[in-house]
């Protein structure tokens, strides 16, 4: 029997230590220091990725034909570039119950019913589960070969036997190694069995997607932690107790990163938005102080959100609340900060919350006028102008800076009804907008360079 060394892993990031510690020394998270054993095996060539090992010149190198392969679901192969390619890993992260795996299993569906060999292995459900989800997806009759299995030699062997084109693996904290010993779920689990399967992937040309959840109980670890290993990392966002899912594209070895699919979850399953911005902007009020439309850009998609904030006196002394919800917390600060310095506003005895309706998470610096001019607005009770959206990066010095592909941005207010826009000055003045004259047709555009500026024009 090989001889195992004791190992303590954090839970949250993988770091190994050979004694406990009550905080990671890594990611400074209390209580994640779990232990587990690790077998001293032999080296396998369980890391070699086909050809590894071997010396070849580069222009000797017979390159790979960049085969992708369509699930159907448009806004899932968008986000991956395209369509999946041969050979790739994609890892698919969430909180439970978001809908990963009815993302997946009509993802499988749509590749077996468009003639691909797919393999859906479930080590959640048995196999009737898996075809009551399909029945209710209404599929039911879809060639779609599935297993239910945990252990991966198995596994691995009905891959060998059945040869797919894609596999979908649902969930990578149910899979074990059996000569590990370790619970599955494990950090040591998760990395050999994710380990194995990347192996698999490149030696065969198979597509495989992994399942992964992500919690705050410290099954976070688990995909964290794979975000190396895997050539492309997806994450499902949304509200439970909401309808709308965001599928958005952290890695992609083949594809941009940043790249956002939209969904709405219904009985029948994930049904595709056509319309993005309709349907973030489609109760929005009109007249009320702190709502504001900005024109986001996310991957290669214009995009609409409506930015909603407030500002209430703080009565209960200490220091006043700070909330956002889809707006990076650091930014806001610093927003607040440039408003109260630059613009005069008394936000110091103020409660601000802020938040992106629907859910969506804005990244990009573009958001810094609309959630400056949100606050400002409901802290002054004054409504931006009617038909406005607002965008611009806010500098430290309170300069509203120019921001990329503009020319997109205001052709999608345009189509959406807008007649004004509140932008930089740098982008008119500098000719970043190409077909400036035809827009100006449609849309008043309302150029500033400074935050104290777009107060005196935003309101009426």
């Amino acid at each position: 029997m090989p001889k195992k060394k004791v190992l303590f892993v954090c839970q949250q990031c993988g770091y190994e230590a050979y004694k406990w510690m009550g905080r990671c020394p890594n990611c400074q998270s209390w209580s994640t220091m779990i232990e587990e054993s690790i077998p001293d095996v032999a080296p396998e060539n369980i890391y070699r990725l086909g050809e590894a090992g071997e010396l070849k010149q580069l222009d000797e190198i017979a390159p790979l034909d960049e085969e992708r392969f369509l699930t159907g679901i448009k806004e899932l192969d968008r986000v991956l570039g395209g369509g999946a390619v041969a050979g790739t890993v994609i890892l698919v992260g969430g909180d439970p119950g978001i809908g990963k795996s009815t993302l997946m299993l009509q993802a499988a569906l749509g590749l077996a019913s468009r003639g691909s060999r797919a393999l859906y292995v479930s080590g959640e459900e048995s196999l009737g589960q898996v075809k009551m989800r399909a029945k209710r997806l209404c599929c039911a009759q879809t060639p779609l070969m599935v297993l239910a299995e945990t252990e991966y030699n198995r596994i691995a062997s009905q891959i060998m036997k059945y040869n797919p084109q894609v596999v979908i693996i649902d969930s990578i904290q149910t899979i074990i190694k059996g000569e590990l010993g370790n619970v599955p779920g494990s950090v040591v689990q998760i990395r050999e069995v994710t380990a194995s399967l990347v192996q698999l992937a490149k030696s065969k040309q198979i597509i495989i997607f992994i399942v992964g959840h992500v919690t705050k109980e410290g099954i976070l670890a688990g995909p964290r932690l794979l975000e190396h290993m895997v050539d492309c990392v997806l994450y499902f966002e949304g509200e439970r107790y909401q309808n709308y899912r965001i599928l958005r594209g952290i890695k992609n070895r083949f594809g941009a990163t940043n790249e956002i699919g939209i969904f709405t979850m219904e009985s029948s399953g994930l049904q595709e938005v056509q319309n993005p911005s309709a349907l973030f902007l489609n109760q929005r009020p009109d007249g009320v102080a702190g709502s504001v439309v900005v024109p986001s850009v996310e991957g290669s998609r214009p995009l609409l959100v409506e930015i909603q904030g407030l500002a209430t006196p703080s009565y209960f002394g200490g220091a006043p609340r700070r909330t956002s919800t889809g707006l990076d917390f650091n930014r806001v600060a610093i927003i607040i900060a440039v408003l109260e310095k630059r613009a005069g506003l008394k936000l110091f005895n103020h409660d601000i919350f802020i938040n992106v309706v629907g859910g969506v998470k804005i990244m990009e610096p573009a958001a810094d006028l609309g959630a400056a001019l949100s606050i400002a607005s409901s802290f002054m009770d004054r409504p931006v102008r009617k038909g406005v959206m607002v965008v611009g990066e806010i500098g430290l010095t309170g300069e509203v800076r120019p921001v990329s592909r503009m020319e997109e941005r205001l052709r999608e207010g345009v189509k959406m009804g807008f007649n004004r826009c509140l932008l930089p000055r740098g982008n008119v003045s500098s000719n970043l907008i190409t077909n400036m004259k035809e827009l100006e047709k449609d849309l008043e555009m309302i150029d500033v360079s400074t935050l104290a500026q777009a107060l005196n024009l935003a309101f009426d």
